[in-house]
């Protein structure tokens, strides 16, 4: 059986890792996203999401916005270099702008 999740090691966890990504300074963004990155010693990337109460009051939107960003890493982590990133979202996303949404994280992901 094949699986199509994201598997363990694609995951930022700790706060040394987005310590890390962070203290290195390297972003680039657009009005809905921003995404920070460091160069990775890993195989893979590996992805850590930040959505604030500040962004979004309710936790129903903040996990759709995470459900949403992680599904489009999953797509697209064969086509990233291995870096370590951490995107973090900027503006309220909802069902309707997934599309918006969708073309915001592969620009960046060619920036990259």
């Amino acid at each position: 059986m094949v699986e199509f999740r994201l598997p363990k090691q694609a995951k930022l966890v700790k706060t040394d890792d987005f310590s890390s990504v962070f203290n290195l300074r390297k972003r680039i963004a657009n009005k809905h996203l921003v995404m920070r990155y460091r160069p990775s010693d890993n195989k893979g990337a590996r992805l850590g999401l930040i959505v604030a109460k500040k962004t979004a009051k309710l936790a129903v939107q903040r996990n759709y916005m995470r459900r949403v960003l992680r599904e489009l890493f999953r797509l697209n982590q064969h086509q990233l270099p291995a870096v370590d990133l951490v995107i973090q979202v900027q503006k309220v996303f909802t069902k309707p702008d997934f599309l918006e949404i969708k073309q915001a994280f592969e620009s960046l992901c060619k920036k990259l």
